[in-house]
């Protein structure tokens, strides 16, 4: 019997007009069959000061991010300089490590200026309470601002993706930068490959790349359909039904501007032995920059991508 081959099965399914036009399905399944070590191999768009890191546990991974966000903290400091940081809402675990880096070393963030990269919206980008369970705000003062204690970002210095606060980040981080500061984004890698909640779909609005990557933000972005699995998986304890179908989000016209990345990739179930990040990971680092794989654009700048090792793959089925 002949193998069925998946990629000669999409036209005509429900999965025609699932995938973002853009997507090259044969050129995603060869990334993801590279291996680690090809993974790993120096690509003609990597900037020459981004590097990849395997590690072998989230407890690594959430030190090495929390370790190298601090760092970026104490330099600009030590430089007498501002430091923009665009944040994510996860791995939450960094965070502490930023704390207790920070409260060991006894160095204030009063040079700091902190710009969340998303949050929960509704289509008109009104965003979530931030007194609700789920909100990114009360998230980031949970884990960061509030344990911070004296040596915390002041509060004017502390920027939400509020329909009334994003579209202020553009001059703000802009003055920054051209007060000598520096502009630092720490991310994670959506399942559909999203950077903030920048979704695929958008590359189909427009002709070029150079249009793209020239818009700084949105308010009410529609999500991805796996945008929403990936976060009721590993957010909302499966319950899609919580979660907003849009969101405020930065564009690249705000991270592709970043002087240093800090990124992280901890999509593993070690328990089953699963993953839902493997693609998402391997797409990234060899695919080559597209408008619709928004991730695949940040090896063209420097920084750092820490991921858990199993995410390297090669990944093949396993039935479970």
């Amino acid at each position: 019997m002949e193998k069925l081959n998946f990629l000669n099965t999409v036209k005509g399914s429900l999965l025609e007009n699932f995938y973002p036009k853009g997507w090259d399905l044969q050129k995603i399944d060869d990334c993801c069959d590279l291996g680690l070590d090809k993974l790993l191999k120096k690509a003609p768009h990597w900037n020459k000061n981004f590097t990849p890191e395997a590690l072998d546990n989230l407890v690594d991974l959430e030190y090495h991010m929390g370790a190298e966000i601090a760092n970026e903290i104490i330099r600009a400091k030590e430089h007498d300089q501002k430091l923009a940081i665009i944040l994510p809402v996860g791995p939450m675990g960094m965070y502490k490590h930023v704390v207790d880096i920070l409260k060991e070393t006894q160095i204030s963030c009063e040079h700091v200026h902190t710009f969340n990269m998303d949050e929960w919206s509704n289509q008109q980008g009104d965003t979530m309470d931030t007194s609700q369970d789920g909100a990114f705000e009360l998230a980031m003062n949970k884990a960061l601002f509030e344990p911070l204690g004296d040596l915390t970002i002041p509060k004017l210095q502390r920027n939400f993706a509020t329909k009334a606060v994003l579209p202020q980040y553009e001059g703000k981080i802009k003055a920054i930068k051209e007060s000598g500061g520096k502009l630092v984004t720490v991310y994670g890698i959506g399942r559909a490959c999203h950077i903030a909640f920048w979704e695929p779909q958008i590359g189909d609005e427009f002709e070029t790349d150079a249009a793209w990557k020239a818009v700084p933000y949105r308010i009410g972005q529609a999500l991805h359909p796996l945008t929403i699995e990936q976060n009721s998986l590993h957010s909302f304890s499966s319950r899609f039904t919580l979660i907003p179908c849009w969101a405020n989000t930065i564009g690249p016209g705000l991270f592709l501007q970043s002087d240093y990345c800090i990124g992280g990739a901890d999509g593993v179930y070690p328990t089953r032995g699963a993953c839902w990040q493997g693609m998402s990971l391997c797409v990234t680092l060899q695919y080559g920059p597209s408008r619709w794989i928004p991730s695949s654009w940040m090896p063209t700048l420097p920084g750092k991508l820490f991921f858990l090792k199993e995410l390297g793959g090669p990944l093949l089925p396993e039935a479970h």
